[in-house]
């Protein structure tokens, strides 16, 4: 048996149709870090769904309490933005799971509603099926993973579709929020000063609209690449700004 494990916080734009897509899944486990929209609402018309509230202690260790929370060793991990299709919900269905596995799934990336075949953003693999027995997330405050050791890895093949930004407001709150958290997770252990902020965010710039074929996609790839170089940018300049003051 699989559970399903969710982290939420005003993710009403996309819960009922990601929750409609669940419910093959006798147990869809919610945590949520203080919702002030309809999540809860939405949530609680599904019978499979249980619900958990918890402060934000960082994207990691969230993913790992709820996993505790869940009834199921089998977590099938889905972020409140990612719905999953219906080819990677009977994949999984007609899994049979081996706990010495970890299973990656591929994300389709989309930005105003259009799939992103550049910028880093495709392929996209992350593992999200795995066994709390065996394995967990780690502890990373911000792009967290499940800790592979040595475990092996089994593609799955159905996509998982991903609708990360909408707006312009999108990238700019999700860039405040992750530099934050960036700056928290690494105060005290890395260097930087405003030569290390201009040097990775313009690294960052390039590789996403150059090497990773940003170039080719317009508009939209010109926004995404300059999102990743201003969001890199402003990490070191935060991480400059903790270090003072660790």
């Amino acid at each position: 048996m699989i559970s399903v494990t969710i982290l939420t916080k005003n993710s009403q734009k996309h819960i009922q149709k990601i929750l409609n897509s669940l419910h093959p899944f006798s147990e869809v486990a919610i945590l949520d870090t203080g919702s002030q929209d309809h999540t809860m609402g939405f949530a609680k018309e599904f019978s499979n769904v249980v619900i958990h509230e918890s402060p934000f202690i960082g994207f990691g260790p969230c993913h790992n309490l709820i996993s505790t929370l869940a009834k199921n060793d089998w977590i099938l991990s889905i972020d409140s933005d990612e719905i999953p299709s219906q080819e990677l919900i009977q994949e999984i269905l007609n899994l049979k799971l081996d706990p010495q596995c970890i299973y990656t799934i591929s994300r389709h990336n989309s930005y105003r509603d259009k799939f992103i075949k550049g910028c880093g953003w495709y392929p996209d693999r992350v593992a999200r099926l795995y066994n709390k027995k065996v394995t967990k997330f780690s502890e990373a405050l911000v792009h967290e993973s499940i800790i592979k050791k040595d475990l092996r890895a089994i593609d799955l093949q159905g996509p998982l579709l991903h609708f990360p930004y909408n707006s312009t407001s999108d990238f700019l709150n999700k860039m405040q929020h992750y530099s934050s958290l960036f700056a928290e997770e690494y105060k005290g252990k890395r260097s930087a000063s405003l030569f290390t902020a201009i040097a990775h965010g313009g690294a960052a710039f390039l590789k996403s609209y150059f090497l990773k074929r940003g170039i080719l996609l317009g508009s939209q790839g010109f926004e995404i690449s300059a999102y990743n170089g201003i969001t890199a940018y402003y990490k070191y300049l935060k991480l400059r700004d903790a270090n003072t003051n660790y």
